[in-house]
């Protein structure tokens, strides 16, 4: 499938936003970009789950801005630094953008980024937030594919995902890596300005299931094709959490991996509730609770996680 970039970015709607911008034309939605392809960092990345990163790491390609702007955001330098108009509920005003972090990529450009995290013995190719971007990500693909591109590739992303966006990866996209955030609207309208996060979320991961029903690994345990569904567990929010994996375990069972994350780092800036690291009790309740549910597809994290050492060097 062959994509005009141009009409695609000309009223974007891409996310579930529907800014409605024409990016083509150098303005910016939500996002903060316009459609001319921006990456932040392109490396072999180590601290994905084990059966993404195994012993060579996966071949991470982080876009810069981002559809969710969570005011909690870890990556921060790349997803919110990218105007004084970017945050919670705002759409970034182009007149008062700071210097954007990265670098623009061509198409070409970005096929050789792949090809050469592949030639570096990556595991698979890793988009990271590039939901604003998936138009490029097709083509891009569908271009290093056709110069010898094998590995799997992967959407990394925030979870607030437009259905009819994502079929447009499908053929594209081998392994969805998507975040399930929030389950109440009053919680996600408060940190990332998306009352309808949940809703947005469960549609895409049910489409994102449609199109890699099953999960495949090879000889070494490494994901071929599948669905991981991350959560990271967020202080004082013990009953999101239960809610978010009654709901996973309920509808797809071990159809899925559940990624249960306690790495939350306080950033700069958070609100007073965010500013102290999760308890550690309270993960351990909900790593007992995945138990009950039955689900043993799962990966959960022990103590020492919460630190800066996992957020990439973007400079």
């Amino acid at each position: 499938m062959s994509i005009c970039l141009k009409s695609s970015y000309s009223c974007c709607a891409l996310c579930p936003r529907v800014c409605g911008v024409d990016r083509s034309s150098g303005a910016t939605g939500f996002c903060g970009m316009s459609s001319e392809l921006r990456i932040s960092r392109v490396g072999l990345h180590m601290w994905e789950e084990p059966c993404l990163s195994g012993t060579r790491g996966s071949g991470t390609i982080f876009f810069t801005g981002c559809n969710l702007g969570c005011v909690f955001c870890q990556n921060y330098e790349i997803s919110r630094r990218v105007g004084r108009g970017a945050g919670v509920g705002k759409v970034s005003d182009p007149t008062t953008c700071h210097i954007k972090p990265g670098k623009f990529f061509s198409i070409e450009d970005f096929a050789q980024a792949m090809l050469s995290l592949q030639s570096q013995g990556a595991h698979n190719i890793n988009f990271v937030t590039g939901t604003h971007y998936i138009p490029h990500i097709v083509e891009g693909v569908r271009l290093a594919r056709e110069q010898g591109l094998v590995l799997p590739t992967l959407y990394n992303c925030g979870g607030y995902e437009s259905v009819e966006a994502l079929r447009l990866l499908d053929g594209t996209i081998d392994i969805y890596l998507p975040d399930m955030k929030f389950f109440s609207p009053d919680v996600s309208r408060k940190y990332c300005g998306a009352r309808d996060y949940f809703e947005r979320s469960r549609d895409a991961i049910a489409e994102m299931v449609r199109q890699c029903p099953v999960q495949e690994f090879d000889s070494d345990g490494i994901m071929r094709r599948g669905v991981i569904v991350r959560h990271l567990m967020l202080p004082g929010l013990l009953f999101d959490t239960k809610h978010i994996l009654d709901y996973l375990t309920e509808t797809y069972g071990n159809q899925i991996t559940i990624s249960l994350m306690n790495q939350y780092t306080p950033m700069p800036g958070v609100p007073e509730e965010l500013a102290t690291p999760l308890n550690p009790k309270h993960y351990e309740s909900m790593v007992n609770y995945l138990s009950i549910l039955g689900q043993e597809n799962a990966y959960t994290q022990e103590g020492g996680t919460v630190s800066e050492s996992f957020i990439p060097d973007f400079e």
